[in-house]
């Protein structure tokens, strides 16, 4: 009963006029790109390339070794990456062809459009509650939350009945004018004050059909209610903390100056126990190297408290692994792997996301379902349906073979389809059997638990 709901938001998403035949592709190149998978690497120092790019972070991270000794790599990523100075998210554009990676809302809008059916279908399935909150974390360019809201628009017969909001959390002052641009067709309204703790949003704005959206730095700033929450490419860029097990225990992995050159930095490892090491390893750890990333624990923690005490569901998406991977830690720069030691500040940093301790951090409050990958999941959500109606639509040979390139790179096992994943966080209650029918004509059998869209096959008939 509830693949066949979705079936029909499915259907009536994009049997809109005029929605069937207009896509959105993006040009990139399928050997490149953020989400590539990177070898191994050892133990490394930087190299000379691109040490003179951005002094100023080679000369802060420096100054702070000297002062306190080597930094974990978590102390490294949060300040390559969010440095209020000179951090790579606070200063650059990072995203598309002008920047280092692109992510899937980017490649095609197919991706977007098949995330907000999700919203919807969860939406309905908490019982159509009357505010409904859109909550993304690291919204990018906001090409994802506009495909989203275009579907919301499309199907506005169904959530005519709800109050719709949009919360985006970004740190990076650059991305939130672009996603201003991109979903209220000018920069917003950016706060002119100090932080107020009584409404900490530092921008808002308005869409084209009147949908509020605010910006937060924070996920505990976003305004208590029922909300469906999404994190693409999000956990992905948390700091992560690396440890090595030795043959006198787990020894965590250190950023350090390279002794024969001030000016390169290094990886070493711990001479003894560090208090991560001591308490982030799991009893019992097989592998011989291990990433941990307990921020990225704590926001987990967060959603889950947060849908089990206001209702609604989280949707994780990111490449990464089911607690087996060991060292993913890697760079990127123009498309490219790039040294992580190298030009900080001036590259990306990311580690592939560890969704067994995602979902034991949730904890029991909350029911988890996943990972599937990005194959699995746009499948059953229909993506196979929705490519058949746009090349249906579509009569320029071009056009159509990009369409098609971009999906295969969104699903094909040999691209993004298997190193993607997905996981849920639903309400406690969201999987329970409905009761039993009761009165004269009783049902022998106990309903089952309504299947949620994206982890359970969609058929169409």
């Amino acid at each position: 009963m509830r693949m066949k709901v979705c079936q029909q938001l499915l259907s009536r998403a994009f049997s809109h006029r005029g929605a069937s035949c207009a896509f959105r592709t993006g040009s990139v190149t399928l050997d490149t790109g953020r989400w590539r998978c990177a070898p191994s690497a050892p133990l490394c120092s930087s190299s000379a390339q691109d040490r003179k790019s951005h002094p100023s972070m080679l000369k802060h991270l420096r100054a702070k070794i000297r002062s306190t000794g080597p930094i974990s790599v978590s102390e490294y990523m949060r300040e390559v990456l969010t440095n209020p100075v000179a951090g790579y998210y606070v200063r650059k554009m990072m995203l598309g062809a002008e920047g280092d990676f692109i992510t899937s809302p980017e490649i095609s809008q197919v991706f977007g459009e098949l995330l907000g059916v999700w919203m919807v279908s969860e939406w309905m399935a908490a019982g159509r509650p009357g505010r409904l909150q859109l909550v993304e974390l690291g919204p990018g360019k906001g090409s994802l939350m506009a495909d989203v809201l275009r579907v919301f628009g499309q199907l506005r017969s169904v959530v005519a009945g709800a109050s719709v909001s949009v919360h985006l959390v970004e740190v990076s002052p650059v991305l939130s004018r672009v996603q201003a641009e991109t979903l209220t067709g000018t920069g917003g309204q950016e706060a002119s004050r100090e932080p107020d703790p009584a409404d900490p949003a530092y921008r808002r704005g308005e869409t084209a059909a009147g949908v509020p959206v605010s910006w937060y730095r924070h996920l505990e700033d976003v305004p208590a209610g029922f909300s469906i929450f999404v994190a693409h490419e999000f956990f992905d860029a948390l700091p992560v903390h690396k440890f090595q097990r030795t043959e006198k225990g787990w020894r965590e992995v250190l950023v350090d100056l390279d002794p024969s050159d001030p000016g390169r930095l290094r990886l070493v490892l711990s001479p003894g126990p560090t208090l991560a090491s001591s308490s982030l390893v799991q009893a019992g750890e097989g592998r011989s190297h291990v990433e941990v990333c307990p921020e990225g624990g704590a926001i987990v923690q967060l959603l889950a408290r947060r849908i089990q005490q206001q209702g609604g569901a989280a949707l994780i998406a990111d490449y990464g692994h089911d607690g087996t991977k060991t060292d993913t830690f890697r760079g990127f720069k123009g498309h490219r792997l790039h040294d992580v030691l190298s030009d900080p500040g001036g590259a990306d940093l990311t580690a592939d996301v560890d969704f067994s301790f995602l979902r034991r951090m949730a904890g029991g409050g909350v029911a988890c379902l996943g990972p599937v990958s990005q194959r699995v999941f746009l499948k059953n959500m229909g993506g196979d349906a929705r490519m058949q109606v746009l090349l249906r639509n579509c009569s320029d040979p071009s056009s159509r073979k990009q369409l098609i390139r971009s999906y295969d790179l969104l699903t094909s096992p040999a691209h993004m389809g298997e190193r993607f994943l997905f996981l849920c966080l639903l309400a406690p209650g969201r999987l329970t059997a409905p009761p039993t029918p009761t009165g004269l004509k009783l049902d022998r059998k106990s309903p089952a638990p309504l299947p949620v869209a994206g982890f359970s096959e969609l058929r169409f008939s």
